[in-house]
């Protein structure tokens, strides 16, 4: 696969300023995600949608003709002819789903001629939606201390975001403001490796998505059924699932800034009662209980894929660019105090829950946080934690849905779907991609909470190789492509940063179950096996594709800023 108008590179071995890499501590993380310099382009754009270019408003200029698959592009003189006009035809560029041509895509540095009418998410919620995504508090931690006692617990949930986080979540601050659109990662994938690789990108992320909400029902119900002990099965768990998510799923399509509020106001009340235990503990506290660890009684696949779960997902926020008030200075921001709120939100709560409560390791599982509350304040807080944990639940399922939702509407967009996906409700939100994501969680909600943890996981990790090579690759066959944040790495450095967490993902896939990757791997194939039989049906014309499926012509952007560059 190769990108148009894209000349080939070798490694850039002699033209990069090397610098030493090294694992930068949570403090200096606000210099690599807020601190790096911004460049002078102007805010990025995005392309005109269908219903502004029938109005007759105009267009960028055309950036290729030939499309990536083979297909043909527009006559060159209807290229020339509208070129000179300064506009574009719809019909000029109806091109099959997912390939390369098109207009100049507007989201690397130009201001596009899209009118929203919607409201844009600005920085505090989309710090609290970025912390929905990633955690929602510390429910669902305790099984890393089950996992591997108290010590490792603590250690894990202080070195794994400097392993994976602090990489991740600089990776999408770079890649989401160079590609400030709805589709996220799969468009990273698509510009990088091609249209087949980035389709699989976005199956992988949108399944491992849905996996994960229906988890979030789970965890729900598993605190309220110490309290309401008939929320443990049957018929009462089922009907509680299906009215707890169509409830949820309602919230999703009245309308992204509607969620961002709420996921403030529930992100608060759930921090508060932990807040609230450890003033409480403190009296009870004994240092001694932190540091005990037996190396030979770890359950490493479990410890692992809790850290993994409990940490991950920074990169969803990315499916949201396109809904961000000015992404390239909001994005950053959010994702470095999102960073700072997750770790805190785990590592205070564990501090509090293992060092004044005499450990017994077979207790630490989803839900004991609430028993530990009513240990050290009462009744009374361990209700008021059962509150905070509903809501939280409530908060992630809200926040995930969102990610998962607009990501459709972006593959969409792009012509990798068909067309319906990209359908917005009156409130802005993708109708038929909110319907899809519901139903995939109600059809998967009877897994157990272990199950779901490592199925999403073994989804997750190769949805993330696939983004650690993108993004590589674009650094070093577009180097000079705008970037309004950029890793303060040369390409040497940012290849050694993702070592680390390319090294743990082989170590989870390895640990996953049998049952696990034979479910996993079906599903990768079934994906494989997705993307053709779209393309026949869009051959057939049975279904209708968006013909704006033109991916970015980062050439002609990096030329755009070359000249710039050369003028100042």
């Amino acid at each position: 696969m190769h990108i148009p108008n894209a000349t080939s590179s070798p490694l850039p071995s002699l033209g990069i300023r090397f610098r030493r890499p090294r694992l930068y501590p949570l403090l200096v993380a606000e210099k690599l995600l807020c601190g790096s310099e911004v460049s002078e382009t102007s805010d990025p754009g995005r392309r005109a949608n269908s219903e502004v270019e029938a109005a007759g408003q105009a267009e960028p200029a055309v950036a290729g003709g030939a499309t990536a698959e083979g297909g043909a592009g527009p006559p060159e003189d209807q290229l020339d002819l509208e070129k000179a006009r300064g506009t574009t035809s719809l019909q000029a560029f109806s091109v099959s789903m997912g390939e390369f041509g098109g207009p100049e895509y507007q989201g690397l540095g130009e201001e596009g001629s899209r009118v929203d009418t919607f409201r844009k998410v600005s920085v505090l919620p989309l710090v609290f939606l970025i912390f929905y995504e990633v955690s929602g508090g510390p429910f669902g931690v305790e099984d890393s201390v089950q996992a591997a006692g108290p010590l490792l617990a603590l250690v894990g949930f202080l070195v794994f975001p400097l392993i994976w986080s602090i990489p991740e979540a600089l990776i999408t601050a770079e890649m989401g403001t160079m590609f400030p659109e709805n589709g996220g990662y799969v468009v990273w994938v698509s510009s990088a490796l091609g249209p087949f690789w980035g389709f699989q990108q976005g199956w992988m992320k949108w399944l491992s998505g849905v996996i994960d909400n229906a988890l979030y029902p789970v965890l729900f119900l598993d605190y309220l059924k110490s309290g309401i002990p008939a929320l443990g099965g049957g018929l009462p768990r089922t009907f509680s699932v299906l009215g707890l998510t169509m409830a949820l799923t309602y919230m999703n399509y009245r309308g992204l800034t509607i969620v961002g509020c709420v996921a403030v106001c529930l992100g608060v009340f759930s921090i508060l009662p932990f807040i609230v235990m450890g003033f409480l503990a403190i009296p009870r506290l004994k240092p001694s209980r932190w540091l005990v660890v037996d190396i030979h009684n770890v359950d490493w696949n479990l410890y692992l894929n809790t850290l993994f779960w409990n940490l991950n997902y920074w990169d969803s926020i990315s499916t949201l660019a396109g809904e961000v008030h000015n992404p390239k200075r909001t994005l950053p921001k959010a994702l470095f105090y999102a960073l700072i709120l997750v770790v805190l939100a785990y590592f205070f709560p564990l501090l509090v829950g293992t060092g004044a409560i005499p450990l017994d390791r077979e207790l630490w599982s989803d839900g004991y946080f609430s028993d530990i509350a009513k240990i050290i304040g009462g009744v009374w807080l361990r209700w008021w934690l059962q509150g905070a944990s509903a809501l939280s639940n409530m908060g992630m399922f809200v926040a995930e849905m969102s990610s998962d939702s607009f990501q459709l509407l972006g593959m969409a967009e792009r012509g990798m779907l068909p067309e319906f996906f990209g359908k917005r409700s009156p409130y802005g939100t993708p109708l038929v991609g909110i319907l899809f994501s519901a139903s995939g969680v109600l059809l998967l909600s009877w897994l157990s909470f272990q199950e779901i943890v490592a199925a999403e996981n073994f989804l997750y990790c190769f949805g993330m190789i696939m983004e650690f090579v993108a993004f590589i690759k674009l650094r070093i066959t577009h180097p000079t492509a705008p970037r309004p944040y950029k890793i303060p790495l040369g390409t040497v450095g940012c290849i050694l940063m993702i070592i680390p967490p390319t090294l743990l993902i082989c170590v989870v896939l390895v640990l996953s179950s049998f049952k696990v990757m034979i479910v996993s791997i079906i599903a990768l194939l079934i994906g494989f096996l997705l993307r053709p039989c779209l393309k026949y049906t869009e051959k057939r014309r049975w279904l209708k594709f968006s013909i704006s499926s033109d991916l970015p012509d980062l050439r002609a952007a990096e030329h755009k800023n070359a000249t710039e560059a050369l003028v100042a």
